[in-house]
């Protein structure tokens, strides 16, 4: 195979996990990323079922498990920070073998890895596409037009390469109605492992300890309610902020306090992507710029650990022919993905109780969950679809060679 040059627009988990494969494969590959530096902090993530057999692959599965949040009780409290109702563990570890680890923390062990296999351009963006019969001419904010014979769109929910190629974002992004903000907070509860989280009519807040000292993570969460705010303008979002949690009892004033000083703050709407296809001619998308979950569905790291890998290895057993490669690696992942997407449709009605009176009843559940009888049964349940989704797609071995770092 001529070497191919493919550029990649995102370091996130997709487009981190596909520089490395590729370069392993013998692609000349540069990722370009918004942000001035690898992006850190970020919420609690989910590798599960086949993303698993990815990460150990990447020789990451090891450092992962090291640096998992542990979290060991999440605990409802009310306005006075008194517990009122608990779960042993972390939401969602319906698998011993499933690890729960902040973003920031993964996307560190695999750009380490990464590094030596792909050249890394950060606060830089792609502004223009232009295929020809031969590559793609891109258009950079801050570097010198290049020209690669492929481009990979890894650049999440607002994906720019998706906007230019794909067409409008709101004839694909489908808004689940839901707001999320998370950011760094310093741990004034002594959180140790555990996860504190208080709830009011329509609006959530949650603190979790994030195994370094003095620091925990918050996340709040509420129904959008058709509340206008501009993803781009974090002034608007923190006005948002203000508007729905006013008046708030808990620990929340103190949180929005710290969420306009937090150096992670983010904040977005729960939403999916749908498309029709994930290519068109040399350019293809991965991870959430090709079908997002949203966080609701808790899959989307899995998602885009298992969707680089098999689209780097598609494109080096397709000897670099996007054509071929492109649509084998859809083929393979399409129903993958929506089954691991399907979970946010019903969490989406269930994560901020609209009501005193669905609260009350939300939180009754949840102290009841202990002495529920059958209850290790609805869990079983719950996880064995989990694990269904989590586990339907088989992990191809594609053969890699010995490669030399760049």
């Amino acid at each position: 195979m001529t070497t191919k040059t493919v550029l990649v627009s995102g370091a996130g988990v997709a487009g981190i996990t596909l520089a490395y494969w590729l370069g392993r494969y013998g692609f000349d590959v540069t990722v370009v990323e918004r942000a001035g530096a690898l992006r850190r902090g970020g919420q609690a993530i989910d590798i599960r079922g086949a993303a698993l057999d990815v990460a150990e692959r990447m020789g990451v599965l090891d450092d992962a498990r090291a640096a998992a949040t542990d979290i060991t009780d999440m605990s409802y409290v009310d306005a006075s920070g008194k517990r009122i109702a608990w779960m042993d563990g972390a939401f969602g570890a319906f698998d011993p073998l499933d690890v729960e680890i902040l973003r920031g923390d993964l996307l560190a062990l695999l750009c380490e890895r990464a590094g030596a296999h792909a050249e890394f351009v950060f606060d830089d963006a792609v502004t223009a596409l232009t295929e020809t019969a031969d590559g793609v001419d891109v258009t950079f904010a801050r570097s010198a037009p290049r020209t690669f014979d492929m481009v990979i769109g890894a650049d999440g929910l607002h994906s720019p390469v998706r906007g230019l190629v794909f067409g409008e974002e709101s004839d694909v992004l489908h808004d689940l109605g839901v707001v999320i903000s998370t950011f760094t907070v310093p741990d004034r509860w002594g959180l140790d492992r555990t996860q504190r989280t208080f709830v009011e009519p329509g609006r959530v807040a949650t603190v979790s300890d994030t195994r370094v000292a003095g620091e925990a993570r918050a996340i709040l969460m509420f129904p959008a309610h058709g509340r206008a705010y501009d993803y781009r303008d974090v002034e608007s979002q923190y006005a948002l902020l203000s508007e729905v949690y006013e008046g708030a009892a808990w620990d929340v004033p103190f949180l929005l306090e710290q969420a306009r000083r937090a150096p992670d703050f983010y904040l977005d709407a729960c939403a999916q992507v749908r498309l029709d296809r994930w290519s068109a001619g040399r350019v293809a998308l991965v991870g959430d710029a090709a079908c997002a979950g949203s966080p609701l569905s808790g899959q989307g790291t899995s998602v885009a650990l298992v969707g680089a890998y098999v689209l780097a290895g598609e494109l080096a057993a397709a000897d670099g022919d996007h054509r071929v490669a492109f649509s084998r690696y859809e083929e393979r992942l399409r129903e993958f993905a929506r089954l691991n997407n399907k979970f946010a449709l019903g969490m989406a009605k269930r994560v901020a109780p609209a009501t005193p009176w669905q609260t009350r009843l939300h939180l009754w559940q949840i102290r009841m969950i202990p002495y529920t009888p059958g209850k290790n049964l609805v869990f079983k349940l719950i996880g064995r679809q989990v694990k269904k989704a989590a586990t339907a797609v088989a992990v191809p071995d594609y053969p890699v060679p010995e490669v030399s770092p760049r």
